[in-house]
């Protein structure tokens, strides 16, 4: 299986059934995403306990690719320090814009090497990675624009 095939397949299967999806019982920081061309619209929330993310969720609808972010992007940080958020963020970033390789590794993160390549999509991908910064930065919305 190429990357391709890898990237369409993950992205199909959590974008039909995403992880993480739904509200979270007692969260310390949320914030709300919208990315106005194509109307995706998330909510993000999580529950970070002694500096880790104990627990994260997702609400909203948007296109495969923006829930499959959501979910992917949960999946990933959920048991993790919220400090490492920022590092992920940049690797994501340079795996969805640029034509370099990824700073760290990416992980499962990888299957968004291939949106690059649609344009469009770059900022239905990285909808919820600005609206998980801005709940952690303590903003209340985040924008694609």
């Amino acid at each position: 299986m190429d990357l391709h095939d890898l990237y369409q397949e993950t992205i199909l299967d959590h974008g039909r059934k995403p992880r993480n999806f739904g509200k979270l019982e007692d969260p310390t920081h949320h914030a709300e995403g919208f990315n106005p061309m194509c109307g995706d619209r998330f909510t993000v929330e999580i529950r970070v306990e002694d500096g880790v993310i104990a627990d994260a969720a997702f609400q909203g609808q948007g296109c495969a690719i923006s829930t499959a972010s959501a979910s992917l992007m949960l999946e990933a940080l959920v048991g993790r320090p919220a400090g490492d958020f920022e590092a992920l963020f940049t690797t994501v970033h340079t795996l969805l814009t640029s034509e370099g390789e990824a700073v760290g590794d990416p992980g499962k993160l990888v299957v968004f090497n291939g949106v690059r390549n649609f344009p469009l999509r770059v900022k239905c991908a990285s909808l919820p990675w600005h609206t998980l910064r801005a709940a952690l930065n303590r903003e209340a919305v985040a924008s694609t624009e």
